[in-house]
C-alpha cells in the first residue's frame, strides 16, 4: 500500500485500515461476522484430518486468504478506474465481499467494461499464481506441507468462484456491465443499459434460488439446510442491489425532465417592506399565486403566509408591515427558471429550506417552486 496510512482509525462503517493512492480501504465491521462463521463452519470440517487448534488456524487462514482476494479484486477495480482519471472514493471489504466507490460520470461503454473485468480478470490471475504453489506441495511430507497444500488449493478454488460468479450478466455482480454496455453501446443511454443488467440481475437470483430448492429434489435428494440459507442470503444481497440500479437510473432518467420553469407554481413579487394593505390589493389582481417578498437589492427574502395574511383586521393593514405575515427563506434560496436535472438537484439539496424562488433572466420571480415537488418527479411518485 501507499499513501497516507491511518490504520487503526475508525469510521462507521469500519475501519480504515490504510489507503492506495489516496483511495481508503476500509474493512467492515461485517468482516468479522464472516471470518467468525468462517472459522467455525471449515474448522469443524477439518478436525477430522487436523488437531482441534490447527483446524480452527487453518479455516482462520482461509477466511483472511479470502479477504486478501476479494482486496485485490477491489483492489484492480479502483486501479482500472484511476487509470482512465476517474475519481475513486473508497473500497471497502465487507460481508459480502466487498465494493469500490469511483465516479462514472466520465464512463464509455468500452470504459466501464474493462474496470468492471478488471476485478474477476485479477482472480483469475491469483488462482493461476497459487497454482505452483499447490503442485510443489502435493506431496506433504510434514503438518505444515500439507496445510499449505491445502490453503492453495482452496485458496485457488476460492478465487475462480469469485472471478466465475462475478462474470454472472447481471447487476450487481461485474458481468451487469456487460449487459450495461451492450445497451448502452445500441440506445446511446447509460441509465437504459443500467436498468437493462439490474433485470438481467433479477433474473440470476431467480434462477439461484431456484437451482438451491429445485435442483436437490430433481436429483432424487432434499435441499442441504446450510447451502440454501448461505444461497437465499446471497440472494436477498444480489437482489437488493439490483433493485437499487434499477431505482437509481430510473431516477437519473427522470432527471433531464425536471426543470425550475416546469415544477414552479406561477408567483408574483412584492417589497419586503409593503404594508399588508398592498398585500391585499396584490392578491385581488393575482387570485391563488404565492407572493414572495424581496428585499431591496431585488433579492427573495420571504414567501407570504396565506393564513396569517387572512387573519390580519382590516383595520390595521395599513400599518402591518408584509414580512409580519410572512415566513423567511435563506438567503441564496432561489434558482433561475432555466435550472434543470442534476445541476438543480444538487444545488436545491444544499439549502436547508422547502421551498425556493424561482427568477427569469432578469432577476424577477416568476414562481415558487417547492421541495416536495422535486422530490416527487424525482422518484416519480
Amino acid at each position: 500500500m501507499s499513501g497516507p496510512v491511518t490504520a487503526g482509525k475508525q469510521r462507521r462503517e469500519g475501519l480504515v485500515l490504510g489507503s492506495v493512492r489516496g483511495t481508503p480501504v476500509i474493512l467492515a465491521y461485517s468482516w468479522f461476522l464472516i471470518a467468525g462463521l468462517t472459522a467455525w463452519y471449515f474448522g469443524g470440517l477439518l478436525k477430522a484430518s487436523y488437531p482441534a487448534p490447527a483446524a480452527y488456524l487453518v479455516a482462520f487462514a482461509y477466511a483472511l486468504l479470502l479477504l486478501f482476494s476479494v482486496f485485490i479484486h477491489e483492489l484492480s477495480h479502483a486501479m482500472a478506474a484511476k487509470m482512465y482519471g476517474w475519481p475513486t472514493h473508497k473500497i471497502v471489504l465487507n460481508l459480502w465481499g466487498g465494493h469500490t466507490e469511483f465516479d462514472f460520470s466520465k464512463a464509455t461503454p468500452g470504459r466501464a467494461l474493462v474496470v468492471a473485468f478488471a476485478g474477476p480478470a485479477a482472480n483469475f490471475v491469483l488462482a493461476a499464481l497459487a497454482w505452483p504453489v499447490q503442485i510443489a506441495a502435493s506431496h506433504p511430507e510434514s503438518l505444515s506441507g500439507s496445510i499449505l497444500f491445502l490453503l492453495a488449493n482452496i485458496f485457488i478454488w476460492a478465487n475462480l468462484l469469485i472471478g466465475l460468479f462475478n462474470v454472472l450478466p447481471g447487476l450487481p455482480l461485474d458481468g451487469g456491465r456487460l449487459v450495461e454496455s451492450i445497451v448502452w453501446k445500441a440506445t446511446g443511454n447509460q441509465e437504459k443499459g443500467t436498468v437493462a443488467a439490474g433485470w438481467a440481475g433479477r433474473v440470476i437470483v431467480v434462477l439461484m434460488v431456484a437451482g438451491a430448492l429445485v435442483l436437490p429434489y430433481m436429483m432424487g435428494s432434499q435441499p442441504d439446510l446450510t447451502n440454501t440459507f448461505i444461497v437465499v442470503l446471497l440472494a436477498g444481497f444480489l437482489w437488493m442491489g439490483a433493485s437499487a440500479s434499477i431505482k437509481a437510473a430510473a431516477i437519473r432518467l427522470r432527471l433531464p425532465a425536471i426543470t425550475a420553469s416546469a415544477l414552479a407554481a406561477p408567483a408574483v413579487s412584492a417589497a419586503v417592506d409593503c404594508s399588508v394593505a398592498q398585500l391585499w390589493t396584490l392578491r385581488s389582481r393575482y387570485p391563488g399565486a404565492p407572493i414572495v417578498l424581496c428585499s431591496a437589492d431585488g433579492r427573495p427574502a420571504a414567501v407570504v403566509d396565506e393564513h396569517a395574511l387572512a387573519q390580519v383586521p382590516p383595520q390595521a393593514a395599513g400599518q402591518t408591515p408584509a414580512h409580519a405575515v410572512a415566513r423567511s427563506i435563506t438567503s441564496g434560496a432561489f434558482v433561475p427558471e432555466t435550472a434543470s436535472g442534476a445541476e438543480l438537484v444538487q444545488y436545491l439539496s444544499q439549502l436547508p429550506d422547502t421551498e425556493y424562488a424561482v427568477i427569469d433572466a432578469r432577476g424577477s420571480v416568476t414562481g415558487l417552486l417547492s421541495q416536495a415537488k422535486v422530490v416527487a418527479a424525482i422518484t416519480g411518485k
